[in-house]
């Protein structure tokens, strides 16, 4: 049994674990003839993360987060799974890394977004959605600039997935000050707890607009009926999209085999899977 776990959490959908299976397993297996001892599957739940007694502690021995074997088991707390020592490969987002993550991990590389409209390459965008009104979709702009219609959304109810989301809050937050404006454009703002209840919430009428990343806008289209009752009203800025982490204390060697292993999927696969970090 490996020493470490694994977990592509931020687009395993339920209609999509049998897809997020098959993207680990690829992975998975390269990792392991590069002598990676690589977990034979993804964790979903807190009770599948180690038990770390007395809590996680930083370098410096302050704690950061509690032992997982104290979380509801059923759950699968993302951050507690971030900070997790024996991470070896999961994904997150930006919002979090510039919120402190970033100095308790280690980026590994990018995932490529060709394959959704509104990405390029390691970069991303957000669809802003509103309520179908019988109009056209609007396009993403191909120089991944932001398309905002303050007159549209101004004095609109806002809702958005969590505060720490790159794709749903911060994102559009940027692009507003850059046009001089901020979230006070909008009546009220709520949280929704993930894209796809954002997507909901506004094709039941209980919020007006959201900002839905490109691939689980794509994602949405597949599989959530919401999706059909709104359309895109816009998009945000293209950014660097969700990047693939280890843990702080993963030896570099093994994040070099990492890095070619990766290397090798992409360059195999029709569909980019990753791109790697400088």
């Amino acid at each position: 049994m490996s020493k470490f776990v694994a977990a592509l959490p931020m687009y395993d959908w339920p209609e999509m674990r049998g897809e997020v299976d098959l993207q680990w397993a690829r992975l998975r297996d390269a990792f392991r003839q590069r002598g990676i001892d690589a977990p034979d599957a993804v964790v979903r739940s807190n009770r599948e993360l180690p038990a770390v007694p007395g809590g996680i502690l930083d370098d410096d021995g302050k704690p950061i987060a509690p032992d997982p074997a104290t979380l509801p088991p059923d759950e699968l707390d993302f951050h507690q799974l971030w900070l997790s020592p024996a991470l070896l490969f999961g994904q997150t987002c930006w919002g979090p890394m510039e919120f402190g993550l970033a100095q308790h991990v280690q980026v590994i590389a990018q995932p490529s977004y060709d394959a959704y409209e509104g990405g390029q390459g390691e970069l991303y965008s957000s669809a802003l959605v509103m309520a179908a009104d019988g109009g056209p979709s609007v396009v993403a702009p191909g120089d991944g600039k932001a398309v905002i219609p303050l007159d549209l959304i101004r004095g609109k109810r806002f809702t958005f997935n969590n505060p720490d989301s790159m794709s749903g809050l911060i994102g559009l937050t940027r692009d507003l000050e850059a046009m001089g404006e901020s979230l006070d454009i909008f009546a009220s703002r709520s949280e929704s707890g993930g894209h796809r209840s954002s997507i909901v919430a506004v094709a039941e009428g209980r919020a007006d607009i959201a900002a839905i990343d490109c691939e689980s806008w794509a994602l949405a289209q597949r599989f959530e009926p919401a999706a059909k009752g709104v359309k895109v009203v816009g998009w945000t800025a293209r950014r660097k999209g969700l990047p693939y982490i280890t843990a702080r204390a993963t030896p570099e060697k093994i994040i070099t085999a990492m890095r070619d292993a990766v290397a090798s999927i992409e360059s195999g696969s029709e569909q980019p899977l990753v791109q790697l970090v400088g």
